[in-house]
């Protein structure tokens, strides 16, 4: 897995020690000496914002450190056997056969199936006529949780058998050699994914978007193969059946246990309460109380030994059966004893009991007797009779991939490099898709990443995650991180408005110290980038990182509501064809970005006053002026992509042969 140890690799780690250390030496100083106390409410802020900013170029250091430029690959073994799926839920009918007659062309021998989550007819018949297969969801997911592209390739599992899948979005045209030129990797058995870049035809120069993400797509995922920690991005993909089905098993009895400990705990709770309230009442009913909270602490014996499930919840619902047993029987007793002193002889029917004449106070020592409190074990043999192993809640007992975010590529793949697999990644363009066409697909898209991955983070921490090494546990963790940069953002854009209008300094001084500590340190960074990238550009990417701040922001704050409140996301799937019908920019979709520019702006008119006025240094306007055309530079590319028009592509040009 160790990437040969080249003069370039070694080049590029001198410079990543070097940002390192540059960047280490500049914010200790910046807390130790430079944070301006006085002014702590947008001080500390942005020292937190430059503190955020150096953590994740510490972290982009470490997964390019072992950047990893793979060879051609071992070609494919002959004999395996392929499906190869098409997921697709709304998308055009002329999109997803385009898509599907590329996949027919594959010329490794394969089976193509065609993904339909939308249940439509008309995708039925046109892929009879072209000669590929085509699969809904079972009568199994009628009213249960359908988990949107997830559930729906957790049923075509279930439904097919290739030892091998290729999926692909209903966009992503293949390339015929696509499985010769990925399969040769699963010579080694341990490798369970191989992800190929997602390349968008339809990306005008300049990329107004920022969709081709080569940063990405190149040196990023090239680093955390590195490491063995290459991400399945959900499309132009090949994964071993053998690795998911595996991860559906875990999965399943992991579900299962969590819906166990769940049981037990209310059950504990129900006979703690119970307890407390039959004080003094029949020793039946304690010694039954009791021996229900023993069959509790057994159970929990039995969890931690790690006992098997089904005999633990067998042994828990007979042991409480057998404790509400008692407490009937002993009232029945009761009854009869009742009955013998009042001396009704031989009366049993109904009819003779209706008859039976009772005098007051037979009727009384009747009507006022108190039964045994059987509600409380009542509630526990519901609780217990419901702890089956059945996994009734979900359409099937095994969901191979991931359900817990909706960037399911990312927790399943996680799962997978958690399990012992590998993965690699194949820096060769082998499916040619499209990007989001208009702005505001391109931020559903954006949004629904950065929620996924921040319920990823929140539901099933990388840091904590067991069977993860170290370097794995900090590439996810470093995706993860760098969707906090909408909070350092506001920092970012704060703080030289303050100054210019207000002559507030988040620093103690713009000396000498200060300059000759952050400029080396911006300066390498730039610098790293540039030789990692190869001439690749970079810029988009990183305006972008910013200038999102808004769709950030929501997702950390939507994502966090999701995983511990319940609150739905919702799924949407991104849009392949343009909205029509929007003549007008839509400006609203970016106010808050517009809102921070003009802020900007007329902070810096302000500032041209407040120093003719005498009232602040020309040495700190002139330093917040540039940092003002900074941030505008990077905030410019929203007003770009406002009025971006973009060109319908036609579904036809995305065969092998209109690519070409």
């Amino acid at each position: 897995m160790r990437p040969p140890l080249t003069p370039g690799l070694i080049l590029l780690r001198i410079i990543i020690a070097g940002a390192a250390l540059l960047g280490l030496n500049y914010i200790i100083w910046r807390w130790l000496v430079s944070v301006n106390w006085e002014h702590w409410w947008i001080a500390l802020p942005l020292v937190l914002a430059e503190t955020y900013s150096l953590i994740d170029s510490l972290l982009f250091g470490f997964t390019v450190w072992r950047l990893h430029r793979r060879t051609d690959p071992p070609p494919a073994p002959p004999g395996l056997t392929v499906d190869v799926f098409i997921t697709t839920y709304n998308e055009p009918l002329e999109l997803v056969m385009a898509t599907a007659a590329a996949a027919k062309r594959i010329r490794y021998p394969h089976n193509t199936w065609i993904l339909d989550d939308g249940s439509r007819p008309e995708f039925a018949e046109a892929a009879r006529e072209l000669g590929v297969r085509h699969l809904t969801r079972s009568e199994a997911w009628s009213n249960k949780p359908r988990h949107a592209k997830a559930g729906n390739l957790s049923n075509a599992l279930m439904s097919t058998d290739g030892e091998f899948l290729l999926i692909l979005d209903a966009d992503q045209i293949p390339e015929p050699d696509i499985l010769d030129r990925t399969l040769g990797y699963f010579i080694d058995e341990q490798m369970a994914m191989v992800q190929t870049p997602q390349y968008f035809v339809n990306v005008p120069p300049g990329d107004p978007y920022g969709s081709q993400a080569p940063l990405f797509y190149g040196p990023i995922q090239q680093g955390k193969d590195g490491w063995n920690a290459a991400y399945f991005c959900g499309s132009n993909a090949v994964l071993r059946r053998e690795a998911l089905m595996r991860l559906g098993v875990t999965g399943y009895a992991e579900a299962v246990e969590r819906k166990v400990r769940r049981t037990i705990e209310a059950a504990s709770k129900v006979v703690r309460k119970a307890k407390r309230e039959a004080r003094g009442s029949d020793p039946v009913v304690l010694a039954a109380l009791d021996a229900v909270d023993d069959a509790v602490r057994a159970a929990n014996d039995d969890l931690r030994n790690d006992r098997a499930l089904g005999e633990i919840t067998y042994d828990f619902q007979r042991r409480v059966d057998e404790a509400a047993q008692s407490i009937v029987a002993a009232d029945l007793a009761a009854i009869r004893a009742d009955l013998a002193e009042l001396d009704l002889g031989d009366v049993l029917s109904p009819s003779e009991a209706e008859e039976a004449v009772l005098d007051d106070a037979a009727l009384t020592k009747l009507t006022q007797r108190e039964w045994s409190p059987l509600s409380a074990i009542n509630s526990v043999q519901q609780l217990t009779h419901a702890m089956n192993v059945d996994r009734d809640d979900e359409a099937q007992p095994l969901l191979p991939i991931a359900t817990n975010s909706v960037t399911e590529d990312m927790a399943t793949c996680m799962r997978i490099h958690a399990a012992g697999w590998r993965t690699a990644y194949h820096h060769e363009v082998l499916a040619h898709g499209l990007a989001p066409l208009d702005l505001s697909s391109m931020l559903t898209q954006r949004l629904r990443w950065a929620q996924g991955t921040i319920q990823v983070m929140l539901s099933e921490n990388p840091l904590l995650k067991k069977g993860l090494t170290i370097p794995q546990r900090l590439m996810y963790w470093a995706t993860m991180w760098s969707y906090f940069s909408g909070f350092a953002a506001l920092a970012y854009f704060a703080a030289p408005a303050l100054y210019l209008v207000f002559g507030v300094m988040p620093v103690t001084a713009y000396s000498w110290d200060f300059f000759s500590r952050l400029i080396p340190f911006l300066v390498i960074n730039q610098i790293l980038f540039l030789v990692v990238a190869r001439g690749t550009p970079t810029w988009r990417g990183q305006q972008y990182s910013l200038a999102l701040f808004p769709v950030w922001i929501r997702a950390c704050v939507s994502a966090f509501r999701n995983v511990y409140f319940g609150r739905p996301l919702g799924f949407a799937v991104t849009p392949k064809t343009a909205e029509t019908g929007r003549d007008r920019p839509q400006w609203h979709l970016v106010r808050w970005q517009l809102i921070a520019m003009a802020m900007l702006i007329v902070a810096s008119v302000i500032g041209a006053f407040q120093l003719y006025r005498g009232a602040i240094s020309v040495l700190g306007v002139s330093v917040n002026l540039i940092w003002v055309l900074f941030d505008l530079a990077i905030l410019s590319v929203v007003i770009r992509a406002v009025l971006f028009r973009p060109q319908p592509v036609d579904a036809e040009a995305l065969t092998p042969e209109g690519t070409t």
